[in-house]
């Protein structure tokens, strides 16, 4: 075996992609000192796509003042590469749910303000292209914060202007883009999320989200009305339906409130990481790939990391073994084409040990070495 490519994703509340990759790369080296080792970092558009593109991409990492769902300043950082033409943002970073102590969640009250800032401070330092993760949020304002930062207003039936908050969603009655930032119009955005909802709907980022963020079934009721209203007055002033559109509801309507007014295009998570690091141009030279994540059941094969980690392995006929926290439906992976889907732990244990980063990597360096070991028995 002279090439194994490493592409884990988190393992979410333990531990990172970069400290599970190192640990699996530990153990081939051990039993395996003359393979080559590449290691991809891995996320699908929520927390640590920024952080997955900007180690991969070595970009030089800019801080700007913003301000944060509740409108307090915050400093925030944001990665800039392809010598200074393009940003990479990740939206939780201004408008993340870790930002909000859990009893003050309230996506009727939030806006994702702060992230619009933070695209016109890499306008400001003369980027034209965006790739944002919009994963992780506490808003559900269909990105009009983001654009009122740009330079957008958003009034009501008596041409006040309104809050971006998820509440006001409901009374807008009027867009006027007259203002916004004239540098926009020679920029393109890709907008990388992991969902594929509508914008409202009972699978609506309202419906489906908005809970999580501290939402009450009225709230709920509520901000999925504003979301109806909201894509309603779009239609009437844009020409465009984003009612429907796959990815349209995630982070609180953000992906699809975007596309109308900016040169945006809404694309899967892990297919703009793996595009971006030009994962398949390396598999194609490679005899197996090692991905993994926190839990494997059936929704790994549905457009998460691990699906599209997968698809090359299958165009590229190289086999992928995943490895997990936790495995549900192993027939299920087995038949979405993984070579194997392996539990890392060693012995039943409680969920809190489970999470402890240490015994996590522990397991996934003695779990990767069992598995080359075997390896080696029949490729010598």
């Amino acid at each position: 075996m002279k090439k194994i490519v490493l592409a884990f994703d988190s393992f979410k509340g333990s531990v990172g992609s970069f400290e599970i990759a190192k640990a699996a790369e530990k153990a081939i080296q051990e039993e395996l000192p003359d393979c080559q080792i590449i290691r991809f970092p891995i996320a699908d558009g929520g927390e640590g796509t920024t952080e997955a593109l900007c180690s991969a991409l070595h970009a030089q990492t800019v801080s700007c003042r913003v301000h944060d769902p509740f409108m307090k300043p915050i400093e925030v950082s944001y990665g800039i590469v392809n010598n200074g033409a393009m940003a990479i943002i990740e939206m939780a970073s201004a408008c993340g749910l870790p930002l909000i102590d859990s009893n003050r969640r309230n996506p009727m009250k939030t806006t994702t303000y702060g992230v619009g800032e933070m695209v016109a401070d890499a306008l400001k330092r003369g980027c034209r292209e965006f790739i944002i993760g919009i994963g992780g949020s506490a808003t559900n304002d269909a990105g009009i914060g983001l654009l009122k930062a740009l330079g957008a207003r958003f009034l009501d039936s008596g041409n006040g202007e309104l809050e971006p908050v998820g509440e006001n969603l409901i009374k807008v009655h009027q867009i006027d883009i007259s203002q916004l930032n004239p540098a926009l119009k020679d920029s393109k955005f890709m907008i990388a999320c992991d969902v594929s909802n509508p914008f409202f709907g009972e699978e609506g980022a309202a419906y489906v989200y908005a809970p999580q963020k501290g939402a009450n079934s009225l709230q709920v009721i509520e901000l999925d009305n504003g979301l109806r209203h909201y894509a309603q007055v779009i239609k009437e002033y844009t020409n465009m339906d984003i009612s429907q559109l796959p990815g349209a509801g995630a982070a609180g309507g953000m992906g699809g409130g975007l596309l109308p007014f900016l040169n945006a295009e809404l694309q899967s998570g892990i297919e703009v990481i793996l595009k971006t690091l030009r994962f398949e141009e390396v598999v194609r030279q490679a005899d197996l790939i090692l991905t993994g994540e926190g839990k494997l059941d059936r929704q790994t094969g549905m457009g998460k990391a691990l699906d599209g980690i997968l698809r090359v392995g299958e165009k590229c006929q190289v086999p992928v073994i995943a490895f997990g926290g936790a495995v549900e439906a192993t027939e299920a992976l087995n038949r979405m084409g993984f070579t194997a889907v392996l539990p890392i732990q060693p012995f039943p244990v409680t969920l809190e040990e489970a999470m402890q980063p240490e015994f996590t990597k522990e397991n996934i360096e003695r779990t990767v070495r069992q598995v080359v070991r075997i390896i080696k028995q029949f490729t010598k």
